[in-house]
C-alpha cells in the first residue's frame, strides 16, 4: 500500500474523534488529534495549558481579529499565529513520516496539495449531535445545544482566519458522510474501503 494521509474534518457531536480512533485500529496507522497540541507545546517550549488556552481563544476571536486587520491594514503576528504555524509544521511532518489520520485543525487545507490525501468531512443532523453529546459527553440537552452552536461558530471563525474566507464546506473535501446514518463502525468502514481503493490492496 502507498503511503497516505486521511484528514477528518467534522461538526461538533458528529463523532469525528471516535471514528478516527476506530479507523486507526482498522488501518493499523497512527491518528493525530490532541497529540498535535501536545507536540506544539513541546516544540514551542510552552505549557500544554497555555497552548490549549491560546488555541481556544483564537477560535473564539478569529472573526474579530480578521476584521480588525482588514480595517486597520495591519499584519500583527500573535502567539495564536505562532501556535497555528507550529501545528501546521507538525501536521506536515506527520504526513511525511508515514501513513496516518489527522483530525481537524485545518489539516484538510494544510495538506490540500498532498498527492495521497483523502479529505473526509463528517456531519450529522442537530438532533443526532445533541444525542451524542448527551450520551457520550454526559451533557444535559441545554448544554449540548449551546456547546454545538458555540463550537461550530468557533471552528468556522478559526478556519476563516487561517484558511481564507471560503464558505463552501465542500472545498478540499473528497468524502462527505452523515455519521448518524452509518454509526461509528459503518462510517469507519466506508472510509477504510475508500482508503483501500485509492491507495492499495487490502493487507
Amino acid at each position: 500500500m502507498e503511503q497516505y494521509v486521511v484528514t477528518i474534518s467534522r461538526e461538533f457531536g458528529a463523532l469525528g474523534r471516535t471514528v478516527a480512533q476506530r479507523l486507526s485500529q482498522m488501518l493499523g496507522v497512527e491518528f493525530w488529534d490532541r497529540d498535535i497540541v501536545e507536540a506544539a507545546a513541546k516544540r514551542m517550549g510552552q505549557s500544554l495549558t497555555l497552548i490549549s488556552d491560546t488555541e481556544e481563544r483564537a477560535s473564539r476571536s478569529a472573526g474579530f481579529f480578521r476584521h480588525r486587520r482588514e480595517k486597520m491594514n495591519l499584519a500583527s503576528y500573535s502567539i495564536s499565529d505562532e501556535v497555528f504555524d507550529t501545528e501546521c509544521s507538525i501536521i506536515q511532518d506527520a504526513a511525511k513520516a508515514g501513513s496516518c489520520i489527522i483530525v481537524g485543525r485545518c489539516s484538510d487545507y494544510i495538506l490540500r496539495n498532498e498527492k495521497n490525501h483523502l479529505s473526509v468531512y463528517l456531519f450529522a443532523p442537530m438532533e443526532a449531535r445533541v444525542k451524542n453529546c448527551i450520551e457520550r459527553l454526559d451533557m444535559d440537552e441545554k448544554t449540548a445545544r449551546k456547546t454545538i452552536r458555540d463550537m461550530d461558530l468557533a471552528r468556522s471563525y478559526y478556519h476563516k482566519k487561517y484558511c481564507g474566507d471560503s464558505r463552501n464546506v465542500l472545498e478540499h473535501k473528497d468524502l462527505l458522510i452523515d455519521s448518524s446514518r452509518f454509526g461509528v463502525e459503518g462510517t469507519a468502514q466506508l472510509i477504510y474501503a475508500t482508503v483501500q481503493q485509492m491507495f492499495g490492496e487490502e493487507k
